[in-house]
C-alpha cells in the first residue's frame, strides 16, 4: 500500500487539495492545524500605489468587502490559486507569479521604482523587495489548532506531509517528534526551511500550486517510509 498524504492547511484549501489528491489516487489523512481569522484594517491612500500584491488567497478572502475599492489596480498574485481568488474578487488585471514572491517582485522591479500595497498575513515571511517600495497591511492572522486524537496514528503511517506556507510548516514541525519517518513536500524554499531539519526527504515544488506539490507527493507516496 502506498503512503498517505498528510494535509494540515485550513479550509477551503484543505478540501480543494484533498479533492485533487483523491483524483490522483492518493490516500489522504490529516486535519487543519490552524485557522485563518480576518484582521480589521484601514484603507490607505491608493494614489501612490501601482498595484496590489497578494502572496496568499487567504489575504484576498480575509480583506472583506473593502477589497472592491482596490480592484481598479493591477493585482500581482503568487500562484494560480491566489490569482483565481483575485479574479473572483473583481480584479480585472491579474499578473500570476509562477514561482515565489521574490520572483514576482523582481519582475515588478524591472518596470522601474514604484510602490505596491501588500495585503498579507501577520506571519508573512519577509522577502527581498528589490527596488520596489512594498507597504504591508495585515488583513488576517493564523490561529493554531491542536491536532486531533488520530494525530499519532497518522504519523505512524510515515506520511508525505504537504505544507503550503511557512506558517503551516512551523505548525507541522511543532507537532512531529520524529521527522525521519515522514517525507515533506513544500510549496516554497521558505516553507521547507520553516519545517526544520530531520525529515526523511524534502521536496520543493517547482511552482507554487497544488498540482506541482501533488506530483512530488505521488512519487514519495510510492516509496516505503523508514
Amino acid at each position: 500500500m502506498s503512503r498517505p498524504v498528510l494535509l494540515i492547511r485550513p479550509d477551503p484549501g484543505f478540501s480543494a487539495t484533498a479533492k485533487r489528491a483523491h483524483a490522483l489516487g492518493l490516500r489522504v489523512i490529516g486535519a487543519p492545524l490552524f485557522t485563518v481569522e480576518p484582521v480589521a484594517w484601514e484603507m490607505p491612500d491608493l494614489a501612490r500605489y501601482a498595484g496590489i500584491l497578494f502572496t496568499s488567497a487567504n489575504a484576498v478572502r480575509a480583506a472583506g468587502p473593502a477589497i472592491a475599492e482596490l480592484a481598479h489596480l493591477p493585482a500581482f498574485a503568487v500562484g494560480r490559486a491566489t490569482a483565481m481568488a483575485a479574479h473572483e474578487a473583481g480584479f480585472a488585471s491579474v499578473v500570476t507569479g509562477e514561482k515565489d514572491v521574490a520572483w514576482i517582485v523582481a519582475r515588478i522591479g524591472l518596470l522601474g521604482p514604484q510602490a505596491i500595497l501588500h495585503l498579507a498575513g501577520a506571519d508573512t515571511v519577509p522577502f527581498d523587495a528589490h527596488n520596489v517600495g512594498v507597504d504591508k497591511i495585515v488583513v488576517y492572522r493564523s490561529l493554531a489548532i491542536d491536532p486531533p486524537d488520530e494525530w499519532r496514528a497518522w504519523l505512524e503511517q510515515c506520511p508525505v506531509a504537504l505544507v503550503h506556507s511557512p506558517r503551516a510548516a512551523e505548525q507541522l514541525a511543532r507537532h512531529v517528534d520524529q521527522k525521519s519517518g515522514s517525507a515533506l513536500v513544500a510549496i516554497s524554499d521558505a516553507a521547507a526551511c520553516a519545517a526544520g531539519r530531520g525529515w526523511e526527504s524534502v521536496d520543493v515544488a517547482s511552482e507554487p500550486r497544488d498540482e506541482a506539490m501533488l506530483a512530488l507527493a505521488k512519487v514519495r507516496a510510492q516509496q516505503t517510509g523508514s
